[in-house]
Formats: structure tokens, C-alpha cells, sequence
């Protein structure tokens, strides 16, 4: 088989926590990711769903190093992420870059747009000299579905969806083989999602870019990825083909969030199957046994006691950390 582009294994960050006043004392620590593994091959989108506070966007950073892990191992071709210095790192953040969540804040507003697509390129010493990428900014603005004329403006002058194009633009600018797209359209308007949606699997197909797709919207995540990797409280869950976790899902924290996705039929709609989690959404394990045990509507003694690890179940490539997985089909009608 073909080595994955990205592997990741065991990565951990825990956030110390630090209390005090003149004196300051860490107290504990909170575990934002948790052991997670997971691999994404070349032209592949990989989408990681779960709810807010799961350690989602924090996975992404550990990813890139924005965020240092506290222990793991990750790969980007067979190179080592976390054992590279900072000139090796420089050289490595080439071939892996990041599509934020805020077109609004993540463009600096002091600078126009051929100045923030040519900045890394001159970081990266790419495209020559300024003529040289004044034509590369010129290729990637077309490429995003942007004139050549917008280069001279600033970020003020465009719309949200414009403003991720242009940050896609700058992304691409160094020609990376991975990009981790964290919620990139979470703050933009229906048609303009599906616009920018439509626009990645476009540059998926051209260039051959492999996707880390962080979302909570699960809709989204069907349309644009090949697997699906559920994170809660700082660990995968279930891991599938994108058709095979929607048609049967196997942990039941996967069919609870299935279960809120709204059906177009008004029918079908009152008549599904709907699951309500006990409590609420918590920030850290309480149970040294599985982390969804207190939430569950299927845990029993063993999973208060007991751990699950992340297993192959019997269908080939569907992992899931659940001691009693089902088959069942979420949007079951009710009798």
C-alpha cells in the first residue's frame, strides 16, 4: 500500500493550569488532544467533525506546530514534523498551510492583497524577483476566482467569501501538498459556502491537494470529504469511508450528532428518530472509564470501568472506541 502523506500517531497536548496570583502554581492540566491517531493519503479530504471544545482546531494546530504537541509522532512524507529545528521547519511548512476560520481577522488589513499573497513567497524565496510575483499573484487570484485588479486593493474592499478566496490564494502561494481547512466557511453565508465548497474540490482535482476538513456541520462534511474522523473530548471515536459512517454509524456519539441533521421532508422529519444526550457538553473527562459514558444512552458498568480503544470493526477501514457498536439506522421512523 502507499505510505499516507500525513500520519499522525499517539499525539497528545495537554495546557497546563496555572492558578495563583504573585505566585503563580500549575495546578494540573487540561488534555485538549488526547492520543489521537490518523492518516491522510495524497488527494484525499479527511473531515474531523465533533462538537466545539472537542480539541478539534487544536489537532490542526499541533498539526502545523503553531501548537506544540506534548508528546506523539507526526509525518508530512515520510519527514518528522516534530523532530525538525526551526530552519527545517521553515522549509517543511512549505508543503502544509492553513485555511482559517475568520476571512475578517485573518487577512492583515494594513496590507493589500498582492502584498499578503507575495509575502510567502518571498518567505519561501519563490517566484523570483517582484515582477516574477507580481505574475504568480496575478496566476493564483485567477486561480481562486479573482481578477488581477483586486491586488492592489485591501482587504476592506471585499465580501467574506472574497476574503477567503484570497486567503486560499495565499495558502496555495507555495504550492503545498496538505492544507487543513479549519471551519473555511463556518462564518460565510449559504450560497457563498457552496461556492467556496465547489472551489476546493476544484483545486483538489487540478492540483492534487490533500484536505484536513475541520467542521462541525456535518452536512458539509458529507459534500466534500472521502472519510470521516468523529472527535470527542479530545479523541477519535469512529473513523470511516464518508458513506459508510453516515449509512451506519457504529458509536453512539455519531449517531446522536446524525440524528440533529435536519431532513428536507417535513414528513420523514416528524416521524424520525431522534437522540437526546443526557447532560451537557463537557470540557474534560469525568470518568476513568469511556469519556461518553456519562452522555450515553447504551453504557453500562464496563464502560464506566473501562477504557475503549479505537478498533477495526468487522467491515473493513470503520474504526470506533465503543465497547457495545450497533448497526442501527439512525433516522429509524418511530412507531
Amino acid at each position: 500500500m502507499t505510505a499516507p502523506l500525513l500520519e499522525v500517531r499517539d499525539l497528545t497536548k495537554a495546557f497546563p493550569i496555572v492558578r495563583g496570583g504573585a505566585i503563580r502554581r500549575t495546578v494540573g492540566a487540561l488534555t485538549a488532544v488526547d492520543g489521537v491517531s490518523l492518516a491522510i493519503a495524497e488527494g484525499e479530504t479527511l473531515g474531523l467533525v465533533g462538537e466545539s471544545g472537542c480539541g478539534k482546531s487544536t489537532l490542526a494546530r499541533c498539526i502545523l506546530r503553531l501548537v506544540e504537541p506534548t508528546s506523539g509522532r507526526i509525518t508530512l512524507a515520510g519527514r518528522d514534523v516534530l523532530g525538525c529545528d526551526r530552519t527545517e521547519l521553515r522549509r517543511l511548512r512549505r508543503h502544509m498551510q492553513i485555511v482559517s476560520q475568520d476571512p475578517y481577522g485573518s487577512l492583515d488589513p494594513r496590507m493589500s492583497v498582492q502584498q499578503l499573497i507575495a509575502e510567502p513567497l518571498q518567505v519561501h524565496g519563490l517566484a523570483g524577483d517582484r515582477h516574477g510575483r507580481r505574475r504568480r499573484v496575478a496566476e493564483l487570484l485567477s486561480m481562486v476566482g479573482l481578477s488581477r485588479e483586486h491586488a492592489a486593493r485591501h482587504p476592506r474592499a471585499f465580501s467574506g467569501g472574497q476574503r477567503q478566496r484570497i486567503g486560499i490564494a495565499r495558502a496555495l502561494a507555495t504550492e503545498p501538498r496538505l492544507l487543513i481547512l479549519d471551519e473555511p466557511v463556518s462564518a460565510l453565508d449559504v450560497s457563498t459556502r457552496s461556492q467556496i465548497l465547489t472551489l476546493l474540490e476544484a483545486l483538489q482535482a487540478r492540483l492534487g491537494l490533500s484536505y484536513l476538513f475541520v467542521a462541525h456541520d456535518l452536512s458539509l462534511v458529507r459534500s466534500i470529504s472521502h472519510r470521516v474522523a468523529v472527535m470527542y473530548l479530545g479523541r477519535i471515536v469512529e473513523t470511516a469511508a464518508r458513506e459508510r459512517l453516515f449509512d451506519s454509524p457504529q458509536h453512539p456519539y455519531t449517531q446522536a450528532l446524525l440524528s440533529a441533521i435536519p431532513v428536507p421532508d417535513p414528513i420523514r422529519e416528524r416521524r424520525r428518530r431522534r437522540i437526546l444526550l443526557r447532560g451537557e457538553a463537557q470540557t474534560r473527562a469525568t470518568t476513568p472509564g469511556c469519556r461518553f459514558a456519562p452522555r450515553c444512552f447504551r453504557a453500562r458498568d464496563r464502560c464506566v470501568e473501562h477504557d475503549p480503544t479505537l478498533d477495526e470493526l468487522a467491515m473493513s477501514g470503520h474504526l470506533a472506541a465503543c465497547f457495545f457498536p450497533t448497526c442501527d439506522v439512525v433516522d429509524e421512523e418511530v412507531s
